[in-house]
Formats: C-alpha cells, structure tokens, sequence
C-alpha cells in the first residue's frame, strides 16, 4: 500500500519524504521538531524541513484564481539540495511543466562523470524548453492557448561545496551572510533578473533585434516586449519565440500584428557558481510577488531576526502586511479577499529559505534521508 500512496501524494502535489535505502541511518527531517506542514486558506507553508545542505523552510500564497506560482525541492547525495521557484504568466501550464520536467532533466544531466556543472543546468533548462515546445505541437489544434502560457524559472542547486543559481524572468535568489563581528546580516542578490523594466535588460533586447523598432515599449508606465511581456527570457511563451504559433487562433489580446523572424524571447538562462563560505548562512529563492513588496535587506534581517521555523511564511506574511498598507487597509482584511480578486492586491507568492549548514558540507556528510517537497496549494 506504501507505494501507491507515495504516488498518490506525488500526484496531488504533496510533501514526502522519500524511503531510506537499506541499512539507511533512521533520521530524517520528521526528526526535527520543526517539521510542520499547514494551511491556512490561500497559504501553504512547511516550516521546516532538513535536507542535504542543511534545513529549508518553504511557503506559498495563492493570489490569482488558478495558482500559476510552482515550486519544488529535491534533496539526494546524488545530485545535492535542488530548488525551483516557477512564475507562471497566462495560466500556470508552463510553471506546472517546468516544475514537473526541468529536475528530472537536470538529473539526466547530470549523471556523467563531471556531475552538476553550470552547462548541465543550461542543457536541463534548454531540455524543458523544447519538451515544453513539444506539448505545445501536440495540443496546438486543441488547446492553442496553451502556446500564451510561459514561466519563470528560479533554480538553485547545492553540490558538495559548491553553489549554482540559474535564473530565467524576475524572481530573485538573495543570500544572507554574516557581515562584520557584531552580528549584522547583509543582503547579497545572486540571480541576474530580465525584466524589461531596466536599462540593461531593454538595451540587450535593442542590440539582439536592431530591426524591431518595437522590440520594446512603454505601456501604461510600464517596459514590454513589443508591448506584451515584461520578461525577456522565459520557458513557454511559444507564440513569442515561434511566428507560426502567432495567429488568430490564440486570444487576440497576445495576438502580434506584425510577424517576426527570430525569437522575441530567449530559454537561455543566466548561471552563476560559487563556492560557498563559513560566513553563508542561507539564501532566500522567491518569485517576484516577493520582491514587490520588500528589499533584499528587509527580507534577510527578517529571516535573521527570527528562528528557523516558519521562516518563509513569515516573509510572506511581511510581504503581505506591507501589500495591505500600500492600500491602507488593514491585514486582517486583505487576508479574507478570495483569489483573483486578490490578484489586484498582490501576485502569487512563493518563498523558500535553505538554511546552509557549511560545517556538513565541509565534512561531505549528508543529512538524513532523501527529500522532495511541493507546494501543496489546490490549483
């Protein structure tokens, strides 16, 4: 009965761990206190957890009427603590492919001799893009929206010693370290963005489409790829990236008037490696419903200030005391407004905090059992 169960949960979008290997020591992250798991009407947390690099503690805030946010966290010696943050955008088809796909190919990967590399990542992310391509090609006549649905894809993987961020979109990897000897944690963003919204992301469009006049522009004060797009890499958005997906089949609100000749949008992702240091004490994954609302600083002096546990729910509800005040009304209330109606207050909110524990790293001592966690918010 054990393993239909497992398959059960896994398809529900359940949290488990999964079984140790024989002779396996008992403990696992159930072991920790801390280990709880809740729901609170558009809020899923799990508080704490322990993994291969140390503990995490995730949670999920649903804002629109089908949750587009999607994460995971897959933690196993073979391949270290993985997770991903997906931003979904014109329905959450992309983010639930990514989130499905993208570990599972970085597994396959990684399975040669040099094991996790920043190029085995890009082929994994570029492995999701063209299955996701596929699915599009097969479901084209029936289901053409599906070619609108795009994602962004926040992964962060520790390997050994050794930490890689990949980013494609907006949502943002920030490490808190130990900042000089009176206890002071300091704000360090790891992830690149590409959002049309900087210079830099706006000139790099420019110089990659010198004859698209319109590549970017300005809409109700905001930048866009020809006008549609904040983002400029992304997994999906197919109708962007592939002209004969651009027809009068799709909503006419993503229809382009003009044709193209070259993708709109990249799946390239921007990956940096470091190794990790004594001083590294936990990075914040989270999407850009995050972000909105509070600075990187904000964000880390509220996970140091406070304990382990329920650390991402925390930033969520930081982020949504301060998405209330912006509207002057209290929080209380902001929390009795149903999805899609509360879309007009914030964005779907995803937070995962991994706690780095150096000294078991340093030692090449795994904790516990393998791990896999997902967000367990209806659709």
């Amino acid at each position: 009965m054990l393993g239909p169960l497992l398959r059960l949960l896994s398809a529900c979008g359940g949290v488990w761990p999964t079984s140790p290997a024989p002779g396996a020591a008992a403990s696992s992250s159930a072991s920790s206190g801390d280990d709880s798991e809740g729901r609170d009407g558009l809020l899923w947390w799990r508080d704490l957890a322990r993994c291969h690099a140390g503990d995490v503690s995730v949670a999920v805030a649903q804002a629109n009427q089908v949750l587009e946010d999607q994460c995971r966290l897959d933690s196993a010696p073979s391949i270290g603590t993985v997770v991903g943050v997906f931003d979904g955008h014109g329905g959450p088809d992309a983010a639930r492919f990514a989130c499905d796909h993208l570990v599972p190919n970085l597994r396959e990967a990684s399975s040669g001799p040099r094991g996790v590399t920043a190029d085995a990542i890009r082929e994994a992310f570029l492995a999701t893009e063209e299955g996701f391509l596929a699915l599009v090609s097969s479901l084209w006549e029936a289901q053409p929206d599906i070619a609108t649905a795009g994602t962004c894809c926040l992964v962060g993987v520790v390997h050994n010693r050794t930490l890689f961020v990949a980013n494609l979109g907006d949502s943002r990897a920030v490490l808190g370290k130990k900042a000089g000897r009176a206890g002071q944690i300091a704000a360090e963003q790891l992830s690149s963005e590409h959002n049309a919204n900087q210079e830099a992301v706006r000139q790099e469009l420019m110089a990659q489409h010198p004859d698209d006049a319109q590549i970017v522009a300005l809409k109700h004060g905001v930048w866009r790829v020809r006008g549609l797009i904040q983002v400029s890499r992304s997994i999906g958005d197919v109708y962007l990236k592939h002209a004969k997906y651009n027809t009068d089949q799709i909503k006419p609100k993503f229809r382009l008037p003009e044709s193209f000749s070259k993708p709109l949008l990249s799946a390239d992702p921007s990956i940096i490696s470091r190794d990790l240091e004594p001083n590294d004490c936990f990075i914040i994954f989270a999407s850009d419903g995050l972000w909105e609302h509070l600075s990187n600083q904000e964000a880390v002096e509220i996970v140091h200030s406070h304990q382990r546990a329920g650390s991402a729910r925390r930033l969520i509800k930081a982020a949504l005391q301060e998405a209330a005040r912006k509207r002057e009304m209290r929080y209380s209330d902001l929390t009795k407004i149903d999805k899609k109606v509360r879309r007009h207050f914030h964005d779907d909110i995803t937070v995962i905090v991994l706690f780095i524990n150096y000294d078991l790293l340093l030692k090449g001592a795994p904790q516990g059992q393998p791990l896999s966690i997902r967000c367990a918010l209806d659709y």
